[in-house]
């Protein structure tokens, strides 16, 4: 037998995982606000902590975007390779979710057909859509809305493999110190090390999918996101920039395989809306048997 979902499922489940994702913050987040909130120096960072716990609640029970910038739609995709997708294209069906998610949830639409001549799209696609492929017949959709001040202060650089661990926590340091205020701290910062230069923008950018704060599996690979965190945070930038001790909710690594004479680093900020909702989709059973 065969597992099949139809184009309309995935479309259904991608327009409310828009607005979902724009209402509703994360439960790890706002746990690290309240975390943060008992042990931040700074009385304004404490306000700052205050006014985004009460932000968040005002978002959830009016079902209003938390942040006026809901992003450009960056969505995750895991196919099951015995999945069948029925009744039209997947990248299609994403997209009409996409569209209809930030259109009937009174969303920003940020997209512009051409990054030169600027003409906004009208319904904020095309989405950006990375997919992979891994056993099994179910589909995995995780919506992850990204705004453009915390994209902006992005960064990659191809270090030398002589730089090691050092000059790789340094550039993920300077670069959040050269950020500032601008990414809307408190921010989690993404890290990927390894593989090429497009690979380690990837990781970086999936790393923050992981529960806020949530520590990588790998003991030594922990251990570096605590020294970048605790470096991180020892540079005073604090909650919305006015100065503090709590910069970084968390730092998530992702590593992967490279060429011996490469040291690809890549760091993606995620601002204090860490927005992402997910959903597995499995399909009806067809075929003989059903």
């Amino acid at each position: 037998m065969l597992r099949s979902i139809h184009v309309d499922e995935i479309t259904k489940a991608v327009e409310r995982l828009c607005m979902e994702a724009n209402y509703d913050l994360g439960e790890d987040v706002l746990s690290k606000f309240k975390e943060n909130l008992e042990k931040e120096e700074s009385p304004l960072g404490c306000e700052v902590y205050e006014r985004l716990i009460e932000n968040a609640k005002i978002a959830h029970e009016e079902r209003v975007p938390m942040c006026q910038d809901t992003g450009m739609t960056v969505i995750f995709v895991e196919v099951g390779q015995d999945l069948h997708i029925q009744g039209g294209s997947l990248e299609e069906a994403i997209n009409k979710g996409v569209a209809l998610g930030y259109t009937n949830g009174y969303l920003r639409k940020s997209m512009v057909r051409d990054p030169f001549e600027r003409e906004n799209t009208g319904d904020n696609t095309p989405a950006i859509i990375h997919y992979e492929v891994v056993p099994g017949d179910t589909l995995k959709i995780t919506v992850a809305p990204k705004g453009a001040g915390s994209e902006n202060m992005g960064a990659l650089k191809m270090c030398k493999p002589s730089e090691g661990l050092e000059g790789v926590i340094q550039f993920v340091v300077d670069t959040v110190d050269q950020a500032g205020g601008n990414p809307c701290p408190p921010i989690i910062v993404g890290v990927g090390v390894g593989g090429s230069m497009e690979k380690a923008t990837y990781l970086a950018k999936k790393s923050l999918l992981r529960q806020a704060g949530e520590p990588h599996k790998e003991e030594r690979l922990a251990d570096i996101e605590r020294e970048i965190l605790r470096r991180v945070n020892n540079l005073g930038i604090g909650p919305q920039g006015f100065g503090g001790t709590t910069t970084a909710l968390a730092v998530h690594l992702e590593v992967y395989p490279t060429h011996i004479a490469s040291l690809p680093v890549a760091v993606n900020i995620q601002c204090h809306a860490a927005r992402h909702k997910e959903i597995v989709l499995k399909g009806t059973l067809t075929g003989e048997g059903e």
